[in-house]
């Protein structure tokens, strides 16, 4: 009987999936983590910190008034430009925006302020409506006591925008930490899987088999993708049905959601291959994969977005790969958008895992 590569392929696909299902390490990582932290942060909300909005102008708002300078200098404003009316709504209706702000300049009369929003405006309307009418009254009190106000507002609540969705924490966390399991899992996953493989030998006794190392590596490859996809799924089906998670398409974003988790998981195996290759001893494999794990952890919009950080970090956050997998699960599932209107971040994932593999391939070690 002939030998069969893939036959041996599946055979060592098998024994390592028993050995991860069997590795407490792997369950902690991959799945208490993750949905502690969605947890916490799903019940901590947006309720501490500083808040941060971003407003839209009306085309026709008054811009050379003290009340617009006083909110363009307040700390996480941050005013966004459209081209057009339909985009305004739907970036409202995406949750993109909290408001859209009209400010009308009238001879001898108080600014005419309007806000508009809508339930799905980031949750964060009643912030904005008390941010604007403190700062008038703030105004009328600090600058312009003698008149009766500095400017009259209205709030107005949209109610004729259809299928409003409410964005919810949940819709921000939620992908940042099934992110976070993928990249863990891969990185620290893959460097002590293959460190272990050559450190007890097991290598070598694979070689006095016919197996050929490319199979080798598919093989444990294979096991770590069939093990991350069934932790993706459980991730993603209880955050819908226990928390609320939004899948704006069913089960179409279900398949997108997995499809750009296994590009994801895939880019960041390829950093665990280049930490197993370039690791002295167990020891030292830790630190060398928190020094790529741990800012993307902190960066890659897992907890936060990258708005809050400083202008000279908000560059780097952005050139992680993790950032990049995080914002398209995130327009996939609350924004509906597809695979096909995504591809610049696949595109970015994609040029990453090629990189990454081929820094691997010079590193990578058999004995």
């Amino acid at each position: 009987m002939q030998y069969s590569q893939f036959r041996a392929m599946w055979a060592i696909t098998k024994a390592s999936l028993r050995s991860t299902m069997r590795s407490p390490s792997a369950i902690v990582f991959s799945f208490i983590f993750p949905f502690v932290f969605i947890m916490v942060f799903g019940f901590i909300g947006n309720s501490g910190g500083m808040q941060h909005f971003k407003m839209v102008l009306a085309p026709d708002a008054d811009t050379s008034n003290v009340l617009y300078r006083t909110l363009s200098q307040t700390a996480g404003v941050k005013w966004i430009q459209f081209s057009n009316e339909a985009d305004v709504r739907e970036a409202m209706q995406k949750g993109h925006v909290a408001a859209v702000l009209h400010i009308n300049h009238l001879p001898n009369q108080p600014l005419q302020v309007r806000m508009e929003s809508t339930t799905s405006s980031n949750n964060k309307w009643p912030q904005v409506k008390t941010l604007i009418e403190s700062t008038i009254a703030a105004l009328d009190h600090k600058q312009y006591p003698e008149r009766p106000t500095v400017a009259t507002f209205d709030f107005n609540y949209l109610t004729d925008i259809h299928s409003i969705r409410q964005y919810k924490t949940i819709d921000f966390i939620l992908p940042g930490q099934l992110g976070f399991s993928l990249m863990s899992a891969a990185v620290f996953g893959v460097a002590f899987m293959f460190y272990n493989l050559r450190s007890t030998l097991v290598l070598k006794r694979f070689f006095a088999t016919p197996i050929q190392k490319p199979f080798i590596i598919l093989g444990e490859g294979l096991s770590k993708v069939i093990f991350q996809m069934i932790t993706a799924v459980v991730i993603i089906l209880v955050g819908h049905y226990f928390f609320g998670f939004t899948l704006i398409d069913g089960w179409v974003t279900v398949l997108e959601m997995l499809f750009l988790s296994f590009i994801g998981l895939m880019v960041f195996m390829g950093f665990g291959f280049f930490v197993s290759g370039i690791a002295k001893s167990d020891s030292t494999i830790p630190p060398v994969a928190n020094l790529i794990t741990l800012p993307q952890f902190l960066l890659g919009e897992t907890f936060f977005s990258i708005e809050i950080f400083p202008a000279w970090l908000q560059p780097i956050a952005k050139a992680m790969p993790l950032t990049y997998l995080n914002n398209a699960m995130r327009s996939v599932a609350f924004e509906g958008k597809h695979l096909w209107q995504i591809m610049p971040e696949i595109g970015i994932l994609l040029a990453w895992g090629l990189f990454v593999y081929l820094l691997a391939a010079r590193v990578f070690k058999w004995e």
